[in-house]
């Protein structure tokens, strides 16, 4: 089966390597910027790959929206399957690109758009073969856990962490799609729509971990609990609601013993309870074994399917809870959970997102994490 790569950075180098050393794959031709295209598989016109009846499958690792987009949706248009673990871009898109691959008979695949290595796409969806999933939660962005945990084990500040961060390439010279919780609402919007079945919203409650401090971490571990940022969605009674914030978790819990950028993701089925999903959640090669995976799966007949049920509502009060604000001035309502730090309770994640907000407007310190 020949396939194209459209990028030849780090993911596409990996799934190169990869796909290379597997027989009966032939990567025929990579798509990358004109001063970069050396050799014969090497071109910057995208109209050699989408144009070639010989090309079965593209594989997509560019990033971004555009020309991604428009790419993926050419390919599918074209008949060509597409591997995709670009999260943004299906998360912008997904209902689109899975109603061209319907209409077109071909096929979208998603596996390394959450999760990196984890083979959380597919288990949910195995799941669902049988359970109504209810219930998904996890560490979805190695990046922040990694800062996280390296800040506890080091006891350095927010900020030198996340330089050695950048140093080490597990974050971006920008990084704000990481610490402000953007990479994990693109990563929850794809699991709720695939859990849930359902066009999940684009409105999604964020809250990041930019403003975490040292002294965060060593509040909340006075009361028994560590900090980790999580993408959460519950479904019940014919309605769904997602979010993604930094909770206070258990010491003892499996998501507060995540070490460096490891990924840790849960769903919760009627008959099969809880499963727990534990690996490296980007990298080139762990991300790139997801794509070939997806590759081979393609090729030996798998053409997934994703419904987008038009009945199942948005109810931010599924998802209530209580939060702790360490900020200047006490939010109303609030009573004090520690020095500095005020409590409030029984509120939705979409309540908790605006007192958080309005707290940075008058002290742009401002922290907040959840209580479990």
């Amino acid at each position: 089966m020949k396939i194209a790569i459209l990028g030849y950075g780090t993911v596409g180098r990996g799934v190169d390597s990869i796909a290379s050393g597997v027989e009966g794959l032939e990567v025929a031709r990579i798509l990358d910027l004109p001063d970069r295209c050396e050799g014969p598989r090497m071109t910057s016109r995208y109209e050699d790959i989408v144009g070639d009846p010989a090309i079965e499958v593209v594989v997509e690792c560019m990033g971004g929206l555009e020309p991604a987009h428009t790419f993926i949706l050419a390919a599918l248009e074209a008949g060509k399957a597409v591997v995709t673990s670009n999260k943004a871009v299906v998360a912008a898109y997904f209902e689109e690109f899975a109603r061209a691959a319907e209409a077109h008979g071909t096929a979208l695949l998603i596996e390394a758009s959450v999760g990196g290595g984890i083979p959380w796409i597919a288990s949910i969806q195995k799941a669902r073969r049988i359970d109504d999933v209810t219930m998904f939660s996890g560490i979805m962005n190695g990046t922040t856990n990694y800062i996280i945990d390296a800040m506890a084990k080091s006891g350095a500040d927010f900020a030198p962490t996340l330089a050695r961060a950048q140093e080490l390439g597990y974050a971006e010279r920008d990084p704000s799609a990481d610490i402000d919780g953007i990479d994990v609402r693109n990563k929850t919007i794809i699991t709720a729509s695939v859990a849930f079945d359902v066009a999940c919203t684009q409105d999604v409650p964020v809250t990041g971990i930019r403003n975490i401090t040292k002294a965060d971490m060593e509040l909340f571990a006075r009361h028994g609990r560590v900090v980790k940022l999580l993408g959460h969605g519950l479904a019940h009674d014919g309605a769904y609601a997602v979010a993604v914030e930094p909770m206070a978790l258990p010491a003892a819990s499996l998501e507060a013993n995540v070490p460096s950028n490891f990924n840790l993701v849960t769903l919760e089925g009627a008959t099969v309870g809880k499963l727990k999903f534990y690996g490296q959640g980007a990298g080139s090669l762990p991300t790139g074994n997801a794509m070939v995976q997806d590759v081979l799966d393609f090729a030996e007949g798998r053409r997934p399917s994703y419904r987008f049920a038009d009945d199942l509502a948005s109810d931010p009060a599924l998802l209530t809870g209580s939060y702790v604000l360490r900020t200047t001035a006490a939010p109303a309502g609030a009573e004090p959970y520690d020095e500095g730090a005020w409590l409030v309770n029984d509120i939705t994640a979409e309540q908790a997102s605006r007192i958080y907000q309005d707290s940075c407007a008058t002290d742009p310190t401002t922290f907040m994490a959840r209580l479990v």
